[in-house]
């Protein structure tokens, strides 16, 4: 994880910094907005901006859009009035951040940001032997298509190739081609020379040129548009890039490993995605199992969350009782791995005594029961059901969305999204944490 931190260290942003250090981001100042802008210019690595809303919150979003730089912003400030924290996310910024900073706050917006990616857990053969393969291929430079239902951990089978590589000293770079508007996807991947468009005042390096020396994840490439699908072919073809409104091309050495939730033969089929380029990423294929045919890895990684989360909130770690695990053994686990994550991250939080228990899990987590055993959910709509969800741990949170994102396991533009439709509807919505 890789922060920009705008303004001055010298105060309660400074103990923010220092606490994203600890939690393992590489972190990077800038004093203004306009120093802010020139450093993502020459270093699309960066991965979260965190703000001080004293140097312009909106001023940093209108520049980054201008610009075509898809970046997360955090507003932060000491600022006591919860006016500010509702104004900065009205520019722009995806959260706010009170100073001084709370540690669990800065572990819950970094996990939020980073998509928390750990080193693979694996006690299951078939998920064994999907990580065997995975370290036969990592010393080549072969081109890799990782494939596996959302929620898999597609991205941390990525960077496990990419650490036993030989390309281990260099960076890696992950850009998901499903979270990031079409509009502003060439530039991301391939950079702008000044003029290139309305906006773009100086050059800026794209993640090819981010990724120089090292890996360039595409996560969910068949979500990208077949004009680019195109353009990235030739790059893969010839190792050279050109930037939008370049004269001359750009050499790179980039090892590209990409991932895919859908079936890329009928999306070739449907001609929505290159046959071409399907080739050339599918040197090496890797189709991560889902969650529910590798039983054996169920406990080791509620147990992994379970340390995990227990550290990031500061509680004790405890261990995951017999009828716990027998608990999550018969769950579906239509999330998979990313659904366990966030089940254990609520079971850390709500768990009472020693160890985490069977009461630790809500109602929703249950799997398919007779009508009897599910109490007040009977005869309410969905949309009801949902909403309470969401009110009830935006409380917990105390009105923090990105922490409440995380316990819910959807991004902070979804909850956003439906906390707009609550409030467009009357409802009361908790107001954000100050």
């Amino acid at each position: 994880m890789r922060v920009l931190i705008v303004g001055s260290l010298a105060g309660a942003l400074g103990q923010a910094a220092a606490m994203a250090r600890g939690r393992g981001a590489k972190v990077c100042q800038a004093d203004d907005v306009r120093a802010a802008l020139g450093l993502l210019r020459g270093n699309a690595a960066q991965d979260l901006v965190v703000c001080d809303v004293a140097c312009g919150i909106a001023a940093l979003v209108r520049g980054l859009a201008a610009e075509r730089i898809a970046m997360q912003v955090v507003a932060a400030s000491t600022s006591p009035l919860a006016d500010v924290g509702a104004q900065a996310i009205r520019d722009g910024a995806c959260e706010f951040l009170p100073l001084p900073p709370d540690p669990d706050l800065i572990a819950a917006i970094l996990l939020a940001a980073s998509g928390a990616p750990h080193a693979p857990v694996v006690r299951d053969p078939a998920m064994l032997a999907v990580l065997r393969r995975a370290e036969q291929v990592a010393r080549s430079d072969a081109s890799v298509l990782i494939t596996g239902e959302s929620g898999t951990g597609k991205e941390v089978l990525a960077r496990h190739v990419h650490r036993a590589s030989r390309r281990a000293g260099g960076p890696f770079v992950a850009l998901n081609c499903a979270a990031i508007p079409e509009q502003l996807l060439e530039s991301e991947l391939f950079g702008h020379e000044k003029g290139a468009f309305s906006g773009a005042v100086a050059r800026r390096a794209g993640k090819f040129e981010a990724a120089q020396g090292g890996t360039l994840l595409l996560d969910e490439i068949s979500e990208m548009d077949v004009r680019l699908q195109a353009k990235l072919l030739r790059a893969i073809q010839e190792r050279e890039i050109d930037r939008l409104g370049g004269t001359a091309p750009v050499r790179i050495d980039v090892r590209i490993l990409a991932t895919s939730n859908r079936d890329l033969r009928a999306e070739i089929e449907a001609k929505r995605f290159r046959e071409d380029l399907f080739f050339r990423l599918n040197v090496v294929s890797l189709a991560l199992p889902p969650l529910r045919a590798r039983p054996a890895d169920i406990p080791a990684l509620a147990a992994h969350y379970a340390r995990h989360f227990a550290e990031v909130n500061g509680l004790a770690v405890r261990p995951i009782s017999a009828a716990a695990q027998a608990f999550l053994l018969g769950l579906p686990w239509r999330g998979n791995v990313r659904e366990l994550e966030n089940t254990m991250h609520r079971a850390v939080l709500l768990a009472g005594g020693d160890e985490i228990g069977t009461d630790a899990f809500e109602a929703g987590d249950a799997p398919a029961a007779p009508v009897a055993a599910a109490g007040g959910f009977v005869g309410r709509r969905m949309e009801e059901v949902e909403r309470e969800v969401i009110l009830q741990t935006l409380s917990h949170t105390l009105g923090n969305r990105t922490h409440a994102a995380v316990i819910l396991g959807i991004s902070i533009r979804a909850l956003r999204n439906k906390l707009r439709e609550y409030a467009q509807a009357g409802v009361a919505v908790p107001p954000y944490a100050a």
